[in-house]
């Protein structure tokens, strides 16, 4: 437990802490924050938001205090996000690999498909205009928060009940579902997808130069000098400019920044094995990969904070429809969603489930995998401009937290046993 209590400081609990400054600054004097939140830092920037060029102005960027968190500094979040879901793919013994993991990944289909379908679903329901106002939001819902969802999981089960397990595979599935949907259905600007070539350059330079090559060189040599050399003398270096240059192609490309790199997460060295995002022996990886990753940790927690902080505040006035269609698709349709489509797995597909779990432990997870916050919010920001509906839509993010008590009570009404190591 201890383990995820100390991630759980390290990732969420400033952001928390952002979240609530944010919410109580903006109920208090909005104007004030949103002065803050959008504070240019730099006009005529080489990065930051682009105005278009209009009458006899040129087309020019202003860095903001929210762009650089958000589309710049966030990066750093998602790369370690690709590095959990990279290796739980790639590793032989990865967590998203083989029969174990498909009866997960089919659950998760259904928790994204879910959530979808009631969001949408409803907004039709009430009308054409509301339709229109909040259909690009219906991505919002589909997210789950790894850190929370996996603390309540374990309230709610025990730290020894297969569906924890479950739990965290799907939670992994939907980061990685959730990064796709991300870079596809939410570009940050005009298109220009030639840039992606840097990004692709980048990545496939620095791995052939400093991964792949010295250990070609040093094949047959067991003291491995040319490998051993880079990963001494040059560390990091070589894929922090390789991100440096696919960040910026990314933004250039149209494609959100924050996303800049992903493509470079699996060229950095990385051991043949990984022991879970919560295993204790993970801290005692010393691949490349892990020891960035442990690096991160502080910056990350920063970042979170200021995230919280940029991204949190909205006034509880501005509460609508938006709200509650993020928060029922949430709330009914992951759920819903992840019982259904595990069922079919589990059964008529024959996929089973783990070894001590009931099928009704389904809907238990997905009220728990309900909690969308961090990805939500983050969803939220992007897929709608600046105003009420963002502002609802955020609101719906912040009240998932309601996720934690529903699963406690369907835990107890459903008779969860639970299970401790």
């Amino acid at each position: 437990m201890y383990r995820v209590w100390s991630f759980l400081t390290n990732y969420s609990l400033l952001l928390i802490v952002g979240a609530l400054i944010a919410l109580v600054w903006a109920n208090i004097d909005a104007d004030s924050y949103h002065h803050f939140i959008h504070l240019a830092l730099w006009d005529h920037a080489p990065i930051g938001h682009l105005h278009p060029a209009a009458d006899d102005h040129e087309a020019y960027r202003t860095l903001t205090l929210h762009y650089l968190v958000n589309d710049l500094l966030m990066a750093l979040f998602f790369a370690i996000a690709a590095k959990e879901v990279w290796e739980a793919v790639i590793l032989r013994n990865g967590s998203l690999r083989g029969k174990k993991a498909a009866t997960p990944l089919i659950a998760t289909l259904g928790g994204m498909l879910g959530p979808v379908t009631v969001y949408l679903g409803l907004a039709m329901i009430i009308g054409s205009s509301t339709f229109d106002a909040v259909a690009n939001g219906w991505a919002i819902p589909t997210a789950t928060d790894i850190a929370f969802s996996y603390l309540v999981g374990r309230i709610v089960f025990g730290a020894g009940h297969p569906a924890v397990r479950f739990l965290l595979l799907l939670a992994i599935a939907d980061d990685a579902a959730g990064l796709i949907i991300l870079a596809v259905f939410y570009p940050s600007g005009h298109l220009a997808p030639e840039w992606l070539l840097l990004s692709l350059v980048a990545a496939v330079g620095v791995f052939l130069l400093f991964n792949w090559l010295p250990r070609r060189i040093d094949r047959g040599n067991q003291n491995r000098p040319v490998s051993t050399w880079v990963r001494t003398k040059l560390t990091f270096i070589p894929y922090l400019l390789a991100g440096c240059a696919s960040w910026y192609g990314f933004m250039a490309a149209g494609l959100h920044p924050a996303l800049g790199l992903l493509p470079i997460v699996p060229t950095i060295p990385h051991a043949d094995r990984a022991f879970g995002l919560f295993s204790e022996a993970e801290q005692y990886l010393t691949d490349l990969l892990n020891q960035m990753e442990h690096a991160l940790k502080h910056p990350v927690e920063i970042i979170l904070f200021f995230f919280g902080l940029l991204n949190a505040g909205v006034a509880f006035s501005s509460i609508g429809e938006a709200t509650w269609l993020v928060l029922f698709g949430l709330l009914l349709g992951k759920p819903a969603g992840i019982f259904l489509f595990g069922w079919i797995a589990a059964r008529p597909l024959g996929l089973g489930i783990p070894e001590g779990m009931r099928i009704i432990d389904l809907l238990v997870v997905g009220c728990v995998a309900a909690i969308g916050f961090t990805v939500s919010l983050f969803i939220a920001a992007v897929a709608f401009d600046a105003g009420p509906v963002q502002d609802a839509a955020k609101m719906g993010a912040l009240f998932s937290f309601a996720a934690a008590v529903i699963s406690i009570m369907a835990g107890k009404l459903l008779r969860v046993q639970k299970q401790q190591m």
